[in-house]
């Protein structure tokens, strides 16, 4: 019996196409997972990956993606609040009055929530500490009033780990912990491990519902040479002090992102100038370009006399703060025609009267206005207002 060719051809090409159809299938029924580049001699062991493995480095991935950030949409203003007062009954006074002005925000110190331990490595861990509940039940209040929360990190000036860890301190080279004129123990920048305790506060902080985290004395003490004669750093790659300082706010940056939170910095009103740092490692560029916002310390009774010609500074905060406020702006637009994003400018702006200055004025309602009013005639609508005490009757009146 002799077979019928078109018959056979028929079939054959049926078979055919139903082969395609059922390994088309089967390839539409997983996603297209792009592959790495692998070196020949490693293809055959990537090829034998299982599927557990692919989901365990999905999981992963997913546990590593950066939380939804929520940007502000108005001009952040905010006032200034120790731990302390944020637990006292004054707190709900000075709730009403960031409600009933033209303020909308707050920055909190939240050290003092996170306690420090010594591990059995040798490692400082965070542990919440008893204020830890009150400052995450305030968090909720405040946020259900519509009140924008930054929590305040001390960053490099900790007697407090200093004490429990002494080699991470800054180091004197006549022996023993260094300390500044104050008495205070820094901890060394240059110690990467050091970093760990201001980055866990820092991301707990952004995980209790802070939207901004901002670090403070993220810096080396002051009188940078005389510092330089009287201590021996730990950095035996001989890197700047500017650059250990735009390392450790990259890190930061990247790690509170990824918990939800916008970085800002605190720096000397000074860096927004032209000049020299003073040796404490802030430098205009190696911030604002690390952070998403820049607080430079303009406080008028922090000038020399005769800074941007003017005599006494204290006696004249409208002009140091507009000076200082164009002078932040002109190193920002420089950073840009350069290629390089920068940071949003938000400064701190004096809200206590500076006794130990000669001659100064009481710090009131007309002064602080003035200070802001100043800030808008530079460009700047965001500003923080400065009293260590938190005390802000004249804005009460």
């Amino acid at each position: 019996m002799v077979p019928n060719v078109a018959w056979c051809k028929k079939g054959i090409l049926s078979f055919l196409v139903s082969m395609v159809l059922i390994l088309h299938a089967g390839c539409a029924s997983k996603p297209r997972v792009a592959e790495p580049q692998l070196h020949p001699s490693g293809m055959r062991a990537a090829q034998a990956a299982s599927e557990a493995e692919k989901t365990e480095q999905e999981s992963r991935t997913a546990l590593t993606r950066p939380a939804q950030i929520k940007h502000p949409q108005v001009p952040v203003r905010a006032i200034y609040v120790t731990s302390h007062v944020a637990r006292s009954k004054r707190m709900e006074k000075l709730v009403s009055l960031v409600e009933q002005t033209e303020l909308n925000a707050m920055v909190i110190d939240v050290n003092g929530a996170f306690g420090k331990v010594r591990a059995a490595s040798g490692q400082v861990r965070v542990v919440p500490n008893r204020a830890e509940p009150q400052l995450r039940q305030l968090v909720r209040r405040l946020k259900n009033r519509r009140i924008y929360l930054i929590a305040r990190v001390v960053t490099f000036k900790d007697p407090g780990l200093a004490a429990l860890q002494p080699r991470l301190a800054l180091q004197a080279k006549s022996g023993g912990t260094w300390k500044d004129k104050s008495g205070s123990a820094w901890i060394d920048p240059y110690r990467q491990e050091a970093w760990q305790y201001p980055l866990a506060v820092a991301e707990a902080a952004a995980k209790m519902g802070f939207d901004e985290i901002q670090f403070d004395y993220v810096r080396f003490p002051e009188n940078g040479s005389r510092v330089n004669r009287e201590v021996r750093f730990h950095n035996p790659e001989g890197i700047g002090k500017n650059e250990v300082i735009r390392r450790f706010l990259h890190v930061a940056s990247d790690r509170v992102h990824r918990a939800g939170a916008l970085v800002s910095a605190d720096v000397f009103g000074l860096v927004a100038s032209p000049g020299p740092d003073g040796g404490i490692g802030q430098s205009w560029r190696t911030v604002a370009t690390e952070v998403d916002v820049i607080s430079p310390m303009v406080y008028p009774s922090h000038y020399n006399p005769g800074m941007w010609g003017v005599k006494q500074p204290d006696l004249m905060p409208g002009a140091v703060v507009t000076h200082a406020l164009q002078d932040a702006a002109k190193q920002n637009r420089k950073l840009n025609e350069a290629g390089m994003a920068t940071a949003q400018i938000r400064p701190w702006l004096q809200g206590f009267t500076a006794g130990w200055v000669h001659p100064h004025q009481r710090y009131g309602a007309a002064q602080i206005r003035e200070q802001v009013r100043a800030a808008r005639r530079a460009g700047v609508e965001n500003y923080m207002l400065w009293n260590a005490a938190s005390r802000y009757q004249a804005l009460q009146t």
